[in-house]
């Protein structure tokens, strides 16, 4: 009978040392700006209006009036306080409101 509760104390004990090295507290991932996928950046065409781009992307992050034909898009992931994708998309207008150009920058950390 005595010997029961120190296997208990041991099993508890051992786990105790064992598991506290490997514990972290979770850190949510967040997700921040418009979400950039893929099959919209490709229904993007030149001569789209400012009103196409925004219901197939909507509304851009960046939106400068010094800089009215112009709109950018960024969406970045981030746990705790490291990066770990960023993507970034801009895109330009002429004067008629019709999209002449874009480019899309891409960004990952490599953990390896």
């Amino acid at each position: 009978m005595t010997q029961l509760p120190r296997l208990y104390i041991l099993f508890f004990l051992s786990f105790g040392i064992f598991s506290c090295s490997s514990l972290s507290p979770y850190k949510v991932p967040i997700l921040q700006g418009n979400i950039i996928e893929e099959k919209d950046v490709e229904q993007l065409s030149v001569g789209l209006t400012k009103d196409q781009v925004q219901y197939l992307l909507g509304t851009p992050m960046l939106n400068s009036p010094l800089h009215p034909d112009r709109w950018d898009y960024i969406y970045s992931v981030t746990i705790g306080d490291q990066l770990i994708g960023e993507k970034k998309l801009s895109l330009l207008f002429d004067e008629n409101r019709k999209l002449t150009t874009w480019s899309l920058q891409e960004s990952t950390l490599d953990n390896d």
